[in-house]
């Protein structure tokens, strides 16, 4: 009988473990892409770039027709509203993917389709690819 028991115990303790690994790791509801992948998608017209860096390091060098929205202003939402259109993808991106997968959460919770340039700007910059100043 201790046997059966025993089992039923693993059985339970294992389950449990499944449903807490399965529902700890947050789910990103955007694609994050290589620059190569991020370069070729905002050559479409119809894609907005969102820089959301500060205004000083948006000012230091940024990718060519990006818009900057600081993620970290308390009015990230509001001028993204007013600014970025819904039905038109967003490709966001900041120093290093922090800041921008922030953005990008909070973007896709507002209903638009979100791309995130994974590893940011020092990434592009390194794979030698243009930024503006």
């Amino acid at each position: 009988m201790l046997a059966k028991s025993t089992y039923f115990m693993f059985f339970v303790c294992f389950a449990l473990w499944g449903l807490f690994a399965c529902s700890s790791a947050p789910k990103e509801d955007f694609k994050n892409l290589s620059a190569d992948e991020f370069q070729e998608l905002i050559l479409d017209e119809k894609v907005q770039c969102l820089d959301a860096r500060t205004p000083v390091e948006y000012s230091a060098g940024h990718i060519a027709g990006s818009t900057n929205i600081n993620v970290s202003d308390e009015n990230f939402s509001a001028q993204a509203d007013d600014l970025l259109e819904k039905e038109r993808p967003v490709a966001v991106y900041c120093k290093s993917g922090r800041r921008s997968r922030k953005a990008a959460s909070i973007l896709t919770k507002k209903g638009y389709k979100v791309y995130n340039l994974d590893k940011g700007i020092l990434n592009w910059i390194d794979l030698g690819k243009e930024v503006v100043k």
